[in-house]
């Protein structure tokens, strides 16, 4: 991908104005313990600590493709299904996440940096059931996951 050159004072990030826009690894180890609390929250106060309220968690075709469950709307397979973040914090409650984790016997998570940038991140993560792509938001509270595209594996 190819990068152009700022040629006007509104999109010029060499201004003395513009914010130090540079992460930290603390930055880093904040981005990642979100991340492990979303992966790894079995519990629903890990789940919300991790998550924006209004996340948008999408899947190509949803539950019923990977799960063999009917989604709440009856997802087509190339239907895009949105959970939320109070659906998701429900379901933790419920224990769906302990569940799922049963099945499989590899319960190792990598977490990938992808970039942070100020108040925005981006995270790959890896598992024996999933491959997710997050993006985060840096609040008041912390860092929040804003959008989540998964599949299972």
């Amino acid at each position: 991908m190819e990068m152009l050159n700022a040629q006007n004072d509104e999109t010029d990030l060499s201004r003395k104005d513009n914010r130090d826009a540079r992460s930290s690894a603390g930055d880093e180890a904040a981005v990642v313990g979100t991340v492990l609390d979303y992966f790894e929250g079995c519990d629903a106060i890990r789940m919300e600590r991790a998550l924006h309220p209004e996340l948008a968690k999408r899947c190509l075709g949803g539950d019923q493709r990977w799960w063999g469950e009917t989604g709440s709307e009856g997802t087509a397979p190339e239907a895009l299904e949105t959970t939320t973040a109070r659906e998701m914090i429900n379901a933790t409650a419920r224990g769906v996440g302990k569940e799922r984790a049963r099945i499989v016997d590899d319960l190792r998570i990598q977490v990938q940096v992808v970039d942070i940038y100020d108040t925005i991140a981006a995270v790959t993560v890896r598992s024996a059931v999933y491959r997710e792509y997050l993006h985060l938001v840096r609040t008041r509270e912390g860092w929040k996951i804003a959008n989540a595209l998964w599949q299972r594996t």
